[in-house]
């Protein structure tokens, strides 16, 4: 049971009926009630399901009335009742009654357990129906196509968690110690399964969702029609594309576009084919390739009410392919920084210093050849797509322009030109490094466009990093200019596992660098230093491992590091909320401890942090001013 892309008049309805042996159809009827007890039915049809749609169904109901709640279920031909489903309309776009909906990514049951959904369905149950959530946006990631087996680890046991039998698949293959999808039955199989846990279950029952997809719906380092497993050579995989889009297209209820005609995912006719015929942000014109990112189109934009518009980018399928940049990080000590001229100079292409790019990389004494120097620059909207954002962008008369996206903007880095010898000695220049950043002239193009022409109310809810972050997208940092032009929110994952839970099952405890990412306490728990690194600076971290002071610790921070941040937790996992009313714009995270095993209470467990970021809306012409409020428990160093 699930609801998705609730519209003022009509949501669409989704459930999967499991066939009976021998039957090669059933018809369902379906029902929409305006009471949970089904005596007042304002909406009724019937549907089919069958092998073609893996058992699967969507229903547009239609004719409904805004900002409205309706309970819906299926009825088979023998009278087999499913379960009851709640769904919510959307307000209609005059109504000025404040925006609330959820934002989550990253879940993988293989590894954890879904407790931030019973979490997220504890307090709205509690909450009054005004101040309920209207719907949960889910920016991708929502199945992961890597998989490890348990017999793949010893004990069972990955990097500290416990890995569960969830599925298997049917055909598959093996690379290293994971198993891959290689067509629509191996696809299909991680939906039927995911769909299994009951955590996830309610939440789709409970409320309509608006699904995006990231990578792992397809290939985790893919890109356009292309395949690519760890850092092995790209693979075409036309097919492959065309199978993950149908999969996904039959689980998840979302207004989407695709060629054929009816509600059947007809899937179209391509050729494994090497990418080839580049433009000029990198998307291959090669037909095989067009036809098969083009067989669903994901991106999409709506209003909610009168305070905002959500415009939602497809960021994987016009990806540009892979640029150089794991050899720096192979070089760079310390660990996961990247020097951020180079990054730039490899990041923007030949498009680099206004068309003329250097020749060579300098790093310390060495000079490196610039493989990029006539490369397209890295990029993952496409023309096309970002042309129809901008335009979507600056037609929007909403107070709150909502750019739902699943990789972020934001930038994080560290300062390790300021390291103490000898640490110093791997890092020879006056850089700054990055742990996140790239994709500088499709942001730059956005973000001249906003300044520019005075959109105001831009903001940007992402997922991918499994972390938590707030802060103000920007064109660049010092010692160049910082100018925001809006503020950004990254939501913790619901499950998979975050830089901090890593680092700390990884990295030895004499390694060098140690302190710049984990805190070791004298009872011996561990904090994520990785947090006051980016948000302070190296001296910061360095000062906290001498003296355990937190506030002498950031009395020594670098303020040029990382203005555009206000908050960054590499170790949260959880969800976030967004209120958006006509004159502010109020960001709950929502942090629970990490989710080993399922919690035994209705709550969905203990918390570890609650805090709101709340911005007023703001004028032409002035910055956006993040306010901070930790509402409940420990946020240790995310500030």
């Amino acid at each position: 049971m699930a609801s998705g892309d609730p519209a003022p008049d009509s949501v669409i309805l989704w459930t999967r009926r499991e066939p009976d042996e021998g039957v090669s159809a059933h018809r369902l009827v379906v029902e929409i009630a305006s009471d949970e007890a089904f005596s007042r039915v304002v909406a009724r049809g019937d549907v089919e399901v069958s092998a073609a749609t893996d058992w699967t169904c969507r229903f547009l109901a239609a004719g409904l009335r805004p900002a409205r709640e309706y309970w819906y279920r299926f009825v088979d031909e023998a009278g087999n009742m499913s379960r009851v489903g709640r769904t919510l309309t959307a307000p209609a776009e005059n109504d000025d009654r404040p925006v609330r909906f959820a934002f989550v990514s990253c879940q993988d049951p293989t590894i954890g357990a879904l407790n931030a959904y019973r979490r997220m369905i504890y307090e709205d149950v509690r909450r009054p129906r005004a101040e309920q959530l209207g719907f949960v946006l889910h920016l991708g990631d929502f199945v992961y196509e890597i998989v490890k087996y348990p017999e793949d680890a010893p004990d069972g046991r990955d990097r500290g968690r416990r890995l569960r039998e969830l599925f298997r698949y049917p055909n598959g293959k093996k690379v290293r110690n994971f198993h891959f999808p290689t067509d629509l039955g191996d696809y299909r199989t991680i939906y039927r399964a995911y769909l299994t846990d009951p955590d996830l279950q309610d939440a789709r029952a409970r409320w309509p969702f608006v699904p995006v997809w990231d990578n792992h719906e397809f290939s985790w380092n893919g890109f356009q029609s292309q395949s690519q497993i760890f850092n092995d050579p790209p693979e075409p995989a036309q097919n492959l594309k065309v199978a993950a889009s149908q999969a996904w297209y039959e689980y998840q209820p979302a207004r989407v576009v695709k060629p054929s005609a009816g509600d059947a995912f007809e899937a179209p006719a391509v050729t494994d084919t090497p990418l080839s015929d580049f433009d000029g942000r990198g998307l291959s014109r090669e037909p095989n390739n067009l036809v098969a990112i083009h067989a669903l189109r994901i991106h999409r934009a709506f209003r909610y009410g009168r305070n905002a518009e959500l415009i939602l980018t497809d960021n994987r399928s016009y990806k540009a392919g892979p640029n150089p940049q794991n050899t720096w990080f192979e070089m760079s000590m310390p660990p996961n920084m990247l020097p951020e001229t180079a990054l730039d100079i490899i990041d923007q292409g030949r498009e680099y210093n206004n068309g003329a790019p250097p020749a060579t990389i300098r790093f310390g004494a060495e000079e490196i050849p610039n493989e990029c120097v006539s490369a397209t620059p890295d990029g993952y909207l496409g023309l096309d797509q970002i042309a129809w954002f901008k335009d979507r962008l600056r037609a929007s008369s909403a107070p709150w322009k909502i750019w739902g996206h699943s990789l972020g903007t934001l930038t994080l880095r560290a300062d390790p030109q300021n390291l103490p010898a000898p640490l110093n000695e791997r890092w020879p220049d006056d850089d700054y490094a990055v742990f996140n950043a790239g994709y500088a002239v499709e942001h730059g193009e956005i973000f001249d466009m906003v300044r520019q022409e005075g959109v105001t109310g831009f903001a940007i809810v992402a997922g991918d990093k499994h972390s938590f972050w707030a802060g103000y997208p920007c064109k660049t940092l010092p010692p160049r200019p910082f100018d925001p032009v809006g503020v950004e929110f990254i939501t913790g994952s619901i499950t998979a596992q975050g830089h901090a839970e890593v680092v700390a099952n990884g990295m030895r405890r004499d390694h060098p660098y140690r302190a710049l990412y984990i805190r070791d306490m004298p009872d011996g728990a561990t904090q994520c230093a990785t947090n006051m690194t980016i948000l302070h600076g190296v001296r910061s971290s360095l000062m906290l491992q001498e003296t355990g002071d937190v506030a002498a610790a950031r009395a020594v921070r670098n303020p040029d590091v990382s203005p555009n941040l206000k908050f960054a937790d590499y170790g949260g996992y959880g969800y976030a909320t967004v209120r958006a009313s006509l004159d502010a714009l109020e960001t709950e995270f929502v942090c629970i401890p990490t989710p080993f095993e399922r919690a035994e209470t209705v709550d969905g467990g203990p918390l570890r942090y609650r805090v709101v970021h709340r911005v007023a809306h703001w004028a032409r012409g002035e910055r956006p001013q993040l306010q901070q409020e930790v509402v409940e428990g420990d946020v240790e160093l995310s500030i």
